[in-house]
């Protein structure tokens, strides 16, 4: 297999957490999308990382499409519970987390354009989202140990690459000030080899 992807993209990088938790083995091949001479469309006609190149040579693209593959490929450490509640609890949180890490995404494209094209209106929706979000995420953790109860899963790694794209591309944004309970889980992650592993480069 091969992963399309870009060290930066929190959606290619829970996709490589997922792989790194389930020991798949895979190649890893940056192509940044918004190059001139980038072939991320010769794979996904969106144009969009990461994109999962199968052996047969298809493909799978979105990263929720590609992390409910992979944990179908390898019995080791189940992200996905097979129980239809607490599976819909874990994909919320995964809805949650990327939407977060969309609309960051989204500010960031607009602040490289230049200051007389950008919108601020544009601008502060995003931000809406981004802070509504994260609010949403401390108030759902609460005192638990993980974002869906006491086992580690797909929610913990969505939240864990939401909150580390924030980091990365947004440090202005206080979410540890102002939301300790994800700032502990944000801390407990980074412990784990599969998130020191993928850690994006500096902005």
């Amino acid at each position: 297999m091969k992963l399309i992807m870009t060290p930066t993209s929190p959606f290619a990088r829970k996709a490589r957490i997922v792989m790194a938790e389930k020991r798949i083995e895979y190649e890893s091949v940056v192509d940044n999308p918004w190059e001139a001479d980038s072939r991320v469309s010769d794979y996904n006609p969106l144009g969009m990382v990461p994109v999962l190149v199968l052996d047969d040579n298809s493909t799978l693209f979105d990263s929720r499409v590609i992390v409910e593959y992979l944990d179908t490929v390898s019995p080791v450490s189940q992200l996905i519970p097979k129980d239809s509640r607490q599976r819909l609890s874990v994909r919320r949180w995964e809805a949650l987390a990327d939407g977060i890490s969309d609309a960051a995404a989204a500010i960031f494209i607009e602040k490289k354009r230049p200051e007389s094209q950008q919108s601020p209106e544009w601008i502060e929706r995003q931000e809406k989202k981004v802070f509504l979000g994260v609010a949403a995420m401390a108030e759902e953790l609460g005192d638990k140990s993980w974002c869906t109860g006491e086992f580690f899963n797909l929610s913990d790694i969505a939240a864990g690459c939401a909150l580390g794209y924030l980091d990365l591309r947004h440090p202005a944004i206080e979410w540890r000030r102002t939301h300790p309970v994800l700032a502990r889980l944000a801390d407990k992650l980074s412990q784990r080899p599969s998130f020191k592993e993928t850690l994006p480069p500096a902005a």
